[in-house]
């Protein structure tokens, strides 16, 4: 019998495949594509990929009809728009947002990781929320944003927070249709974080808050790695959009009516620092949309080792950009500044403010400082104080030094006692409401343009809305006003926001430049 006829033979003899039962072990699966800080810090020289074919795929059509979602953002405007992207996704699956988690058939957490309060936060509403999953188990309950870019946190999560469902990235925004595919059909965790350089998605979906004021991101990511923070990790490198989409995006925005937008970035104005075939920045960018007729333009946050005279030259011209510039400082000294990897000294960075003061003289300058930073001593401290005394700002966030792990500041000696860090802040915060105080004075009797956002945070008879310098101005006036461009005479200053009385709208050949 040669082999042939043998393995035919063998063939024959073999019994009748027994029917076998379903197999449902995928459906117990966990799905982990888990972070790794040590990979998310690569970079390498990869192109950036554009995608602009963006689209719900014809199976996953309709897997909202007759279920709610419920966002939770917490950090930075950026997050904020990644909701407003969530959550159109989910409206183009047919789900419906609420307002109230008890509602809700899935509910995210879009988190932020600058901070360790933050987190603190999120596990608490963890917590919290676990209730809830016990009550109505067919709840999806998922965790997204920075926080989720962190090996740590997934872990714990992993370990102490079982009742999630799924855990994803910054990276995974756009996947988020099949994440709810995965999590619907597993019963483990599923977990999709992508630790890698980043890509640029357009066409996204987004269900905008409110219909007056619009982010508009023009590039994603950080390369600068300052030594305390945790952002070119969760947010990949930098990467920009393509002008051409970034000035159709807007100009919809103003065909819709609306009056300001917020150009976003982690880096704002490294914008373009990226492409290999055009040379173009933000000042390029931000000459052409000063010709889009939208009332106000916006952008954040600034590093002042990008502010390149260029922009500078740009924003001197007005129009509809706004006359306020959010410029990180950190701190006054030269020696915290090293040790921070800032890259900019104290007096380059004076040297920047004058050259913004000389073009446009009538500048707001705000700024973020960090306190109790690793090794910072007492006298390093009063240079930030007096940094702050000679540039003027007129506000500022302040934070005492967190650590966070993965960070190379996280490795240092973390020796300044608490006590003196909060009575640090305590100084500093003294100094900022004297500055603000001073700021908002002088614009006692006078009349200024505001933007009219909405009620007052405390008084449903009083409306509010901010300045081009953005200042903070609560008057008594109609609800037709929300929306509009209104002038507002000034009658008293408080220490962060003006009071005033309403004078009459602005008409549209008299908008402020």
């Amino acid at each position: 019998m040669n082999e042939e006829q043998r393995l035919a033979n063998n063939q024959a003899v073999q019994p009748k495949p027994q029917k076998t039962e379903k197999d449902y072990s995928k459906y117990f699966e966990r799905v982990i594509t888990a972070p790794s800080l040590k990979e998310a810090k690569k970079r390498g020289k990869e192109e950036v990929k554009y995608y602009k074919d963006f689209t719900i795929p014809e199976e996953l059509e309709g897997m909202g009809k007759g279920r709610k979602f419920y966002i939770r953002t917490y950090g930075c405007q950026m997050n904020e728009h990644d909701s407003e992207v969530m959550a159109g996704i989910f409206m183009q699956l047919g789900y419906e947002p609420t307002e109230t988690v008890e509602d809700a058939d899935v509910v995210l957490l879009n988190t932020c990781a600058i901070r360790e309060n933050a987190e603190n936060k999120v596990f608490g509403e963890l917590g919290l929320l676990a209730k809830y999953k016990r009550e109505k188990p067919d709840m999806l309950l998922g965790v997204c944003g920075c926080m989720s870019q962190e090996e740590s946190v997934v872990n714990k999560i992993l370990t102490q927070y079982q009742h999630v469902d799924m855990v994803f990235g910054t990276h995974n925004i756009h996947r988020l249709p099949y994440l709810l595919k995965d999590a619907y059909m597993s019963k483990e965790m599923v977990i999709e974080v992508w630790s890698k350089e980043g890509d640029v998605i357009e066409n996204l979906p987004k269900a905008r808050h409110g219909s007056i004021k619009a982010f508009v991101n023009i590039m994603y990511g950080c390369d600068k790695f300052c030594t305390y923070c945790i952002v070119p990790y969760t947010r990949g490198k930098e990467r920009s959009r393509r002008p051409e989409e970034i000035i159709r995006e807007v100009r919809e925005l103003a065909a819709k009516g609306y009056k300001e937008v917020m150009l976003l970035g982690q880096n704002v104005n490294a914008y373009g620092k990226d492409f290999t075939d055009i040379d173009y920045r933000l000042g390029d960018l931000l000459d052409e949309l000063r010709k889009i007729d939208i009332p106000r333009i916006r952008f954040t946050t600034s590093h002042p080792r990008d502010f390149d005279d260029h922009l500078i030259e740009v924003l001197a011209k007005g129009g509809n950009l706004v006359e306020h510039i959010h410029l990180p400082v950190q701190s006054g000294s030269n020696e915290i500044l090293k040790i921070m990897a800032r890259k900019y000294t104290r007096e380059q960075f004076l040297e920047l403010v004058r050259k913004i003061k000389a073009a446009i003289p009538n500048v707001a300058l705000t700024t973020d400082i960090i306190v109790g930073y690793p090794n910072e001593t007492e006298e390093q401290f009063q240079e930030t104080l007096d940094l702050y005394r000679e540039v003027g700002f007129e506000s500022a966030f302040t934070y005492i030094y967190s650590p966070r792990e993965g960070t190379p500041a996280a490795k240092m000696k973390d020796n300044v006692p608490l006590e003196v860090k909060k009575d640090r802040l305590y100084r500093l915060n003294q100094l900022v409401e004297e500055f603000s105080r001073e700021a908002l004075k002088k614009y006692e009797n006078q009349i200024v343009e505001v933007l009219v956002e909405g009620e007052s945070k405390k008084r449903s008879d009083v409306l509010a809305g901010y300045t081009r310098r953005n200042k903070l101005v609560n008057f008594v006036g109609p609800k037709e006003l929300i929306g509009q461009l209104v002038k507002v005479k000034i009658t008293k200053a408080s220490s962060y926001s003006l009071r005033g009385e309403f004078v009459e709208v602005v008409k549209r050949d008299e908008v402020e430049v």
